[in-house]
């Protein structure tokens, strides 16, 4: 049995998604013509509280597209120093926007409102001027911790008061809001743009989409095009993102539930450091501490038995999605205890 814990990317689209591609009535996107794109633009839209959408292929683009739509080149932007931004998107936002990351480091993926407000630039002529706040919701790098509504609308004010816009990278954003039991309108609702992708916990085979405003998605058409992200009888893709919307939110907690299991197991072993109270969605991150054995020991010893993880490090880390059965989680502890046994 292959137990793939690397990540939620890698969940298989569901038999009705497959179908509905199969039946997706379709159109030329770039000619704003494909039936299914529209709708599904259409009732994101709806869905976050937003007046437009655009289908995107990837995460990476649409966070790319909605900082180059809302920014200048010479801008800088703030962000937590481990947001996906900056760590996993090859510097698009410099090679792409001529954008300079203010990195601030935050508290499991928190920056604090105060680090926010001294990070803004003043306006003089001399200086490079504060273009965008971005946030991450989940927070990958944390450990798919969950910035709360509260939390989003401090910085929401902050931007307000600077004359700044917010963008939310919420790739994850349905386990976010899952985790606190809130619409994802709620979340959306503090960021002039948002994204969120539909190829991870929502479980369909390609996609994303951002939202905003009609003129933000106006611009924000314009940067996917230039980008290489435009896209033709697209509907196929769009059909599955559909179905992902009608039937995989209210299953996410589940996913919350497995990583709590591995959560409780590891937290039983003293050369296995984590806080438990970052352990918030469907990601766990470890360190492993041991005076003999590494994380990449551990990880090739998982690998070894048929079970992967991501390793990069001192750290490990696990991802639940639907495709990780209970059983699967069982038989993975079951490995982990023999590991550790013979070898820790």
């Amino acid at each position: 049995m292959r137990i793939d814990l690397r990540s939620d990317t890698l969940t298989l689209p569901t038999p009705d998604m497959r179908q509905a591609m199969l039946a997706a009535e379709l159109g030329d996107d770039v000619y704003g013509e494909d039936p299914t794109v529209n709708r599904l633009q259409e009732r994101v839209a709806r869905l976050l509280g937003k007046e437009a959408a655009l289908f995107v292929p990837t995460g990476s683009m649409g966070n790319c597209v909605c900082l180059l739509s809302q920014t200048s080149p010479g801008h800088e932007v703030i962000c937590e120093s481990r947001s996906h931004i900056i760590n996993y998107e090859l510097g698009s936002l410099a090679v792409f926007g001529g954008l300079l990351p203010r990195p601030i480091p935050g508290q499991n993926g928190r920056m604090d409102p105060a680090d926010v407000v001294r990070a803004v630039q003043p306006k003089t002529y001399y200086a490079s001027q504060t273009g965008l706040i971005a946030l991450e919701n989940t927070h990958n790098l944390a450990g798919g911790t969950v910035l709360e509504v509260d939390y989003m609308a401090e910085i929401r004010a902050i931007a307000d008061r600077q004359g700044l816009p917010v963008h939310l990278d919420g790739a994850r954003m349905f386990n976010a809001a899952a985790c606190l039991g809130v619409p994802v309108a709620d979340i959306a609702r503090h960021a002039d743009s948002v994204m969120f992708c539909f190829s991870k916990g929502l479980g369909a085979p390609v996609g994303s989409i951002v939202a905003g405003s009609a003129d933000f998605i106006t611009r924000a058409r314009v940067h996917r095009k230039r980008l290489g992200g435009g896209m033709r009888q697209v509907g196929m893709l769009a059909a599955a993102a559909m179905v992902a919307l009608d039937t995989v939110p209210p299953h996410l907690p589940a996913d919350h539930e497995k990583i709590q299991r591995y959560a409780r197991f590891l937290a039983e072993y003293d050369f296995i450091h984590f806080d438990p109270a970052t352990v918030q969605t469907n990601i766990l991150i470890f360190q492993v501490r041991h005076p003999r054995r590494t994380a990449a020991d551990l990880g090739g010893y998982l690998a070894e038995q048929g079970v992967l993880c991501h390793v990069f490090g001192d750290s490990i880390r696990l991802v639940t999605y639907r495709d990780i059965t209970t059983e699967m989680v069982e038989r993975s502890l079951d490995i982990l205890w023999d590991i550790f046994t013979k070898y820790f």
